[in-house]
């Protein structure tokens, strides 16, 4: 029998990683019947490597800041606030990248002063990332 390689596999691994992130932070949290679902604290920010060859993720909570979760977080929280909450008006910087390409695709999801959040986009590479998105997703 042929043995498939291993980054094959680590392929539906990481997917299913990603979704089930994913589906934790988009699903309510409900408590006992009669009371309110529990509110998000915060967006989910999540980054992915091309072909989801690796992710990672980490909560920023722009009311109490916390920095072991975010490690730039008045920065991002900033940014956001700038762009009042639209991850699409996020101020680019100056600046000029590669023409590598090696996609990342990064996510926010949750709330951001109490205001709902779901965005997701795919940039050419890091740095072209980093430059759209400033503090935002630097984690």
């Amino acid at each position: 029998m042929r043995s498939r390689p291993t980054s094959s596999l680590r392929r539906p691994v990481v997917a299913t990683a990603v979704a089930l992130i994913s589906l934790a932070v988009a699903a309510p949290a409900h408590a006992a019947e009669g009371t309110a679902p529990a509110r998000s604290k915060g967006v989910f920010l999540t980054v992915t490597g091309q072909d989801n060859a690796w992710v990672r993720g980490v909560l920023l909570d722009c009311v109490t800041q916390r920095p072991a979760h975010h490690p730039h977080a008045a920065d991002a929280c900033a940014a956001i606030d700038k762009a009042h909450g639209d991850f699409d008006a996020l101020a680019a910087k100056p600046g000029m990248c590669t023409k590598q390409y090696a996609p990342v695709t990064v996510s926010a999801t949750g709330s951001h002063r109490g205001r709902p959040v779901s965005w997701n986009k795919t940039f050419g590479n890091a740095c072209e990332m980093d430059l759209s998105t400033g503090a935002v997703f630097r984690f």
